[in-house]
């Protein structure tokens, strides 16, 4: 019988959770969950894998305003459907606002299944896809600055995103693959591993070598090895429309539910003072 969305959910926002936490310099436990926080501007300022335990109080909730606010960056919360209705009203309550949303499609793994079948015309002549030792700090540098390059196209990464893409792929479990042709990198994919949930993400091509169904390749190699690493679903967290999402949906993804990521305006830029 298929997996529920709550039932992904229950799976997938934990290992998202534990992602943040092995990643993140500063990290408090909050709502059943964990807050994070690396420096300013950085994505790993926020919690995430929330309210999914039952009532937070608004002890709880203050105490998580305070942790980003004395640290002079706005608190940032993202909410899977499931988030406790005292969760949500408390944030409610405090002024914090929709900054953007997220789809989660999720993919069930059965043993035996022919993934290669989601690869139509095979894979690409002349790509060949490496995966990159964690000790291998050279090949993870090359890895996070293409990661990036896809949400950077003019080169100019942010040191903060530079240091939380490598402080990711350089974790025992993150698997990460560098694809090649002719010995040329062209693109990049990575997979977060947790419990039963293996996660896609972290995927970029360079754009001379989109359209060749290399994204895809990526993608079925990351599921085989998942699978084989126990693994009975895969997730991918996308922005909601993107090319992601529809090559996603090519190899048999399927909507789950959608998060929100909600933020509490910092007082000097509301031009208020904090209710």
């Amino acid at each position: 019988m298929p997996l529920t969305s709550a039932e992904i959910a229950k799976l997938e926002e934990p290992r998202q959770a534990k992602i943040l936490a092995d990643s993140t310099p500063t990290v408090r436990p909050f709502a059943g969950g964990v807050m994070g926080f690396h420096e300013p501007g950085s994505w790993q300022n926020q919690a995430c894998g929330v309210g999914l335990e039952g009532p937070v109080s608004d002890d709880e909730i203050d105490a998580m305003i305070d942790f980003y606010e004395s640290r002079g960056v706005e608190a940032r919360v993202e909410l899977s459907p499931f988030a406790h209705e005292t969760l949500v009203a408390g944030l409610a309550a405090r002024g914090f606002v929709v900054r953007e949303f997220e789809n989660v499609l999720a993919r069930e793994l059965p043993p035996g299944e022919e993934l290669e079948g989601a690869l139509p015309f095979g894979r690409p002549a002349g790509l060949e896809l490496t995966r990159i030792a964690s000790s291998d700090h050279d090949s993870l540098e090359l890895a996070s600055r293409l990661t990036l390059s896809g949400f950077f196209p003019d080169g100019q990464i942010p040191k903060s995103m530079l240091d939380a893409c490598r402080r990711t792929l350089a974790l025992e479990s993150t698997l990460v693959y560098l694809a090649t042709i002719d010995g040329q990198p062209i693109a990049v994919g990575s997979v977060g591993v947790g419990g039963r949930v293996g996660s896609l993400m972290g995927v970029s091509t360079l754009p001379g070598f989109r359209r060749r169904g290399v994204q895809q390749t990526l993608m079925v190699t990351r599921l085989l090895d998942v699978r084989e690493r126990g693994c009975v679903l895969a997730t991918i967290g996308s922005r909601p429309g993107i090319a992601t999402e529809r090559n996603a949906m090519r190899v048999g993804f399927v909507m789950a539910y959608t998060k929100v990521t909600v933020g509490r305006p910092l007082a000097r830029e509301a031009g208020l003072g904090a209710p």
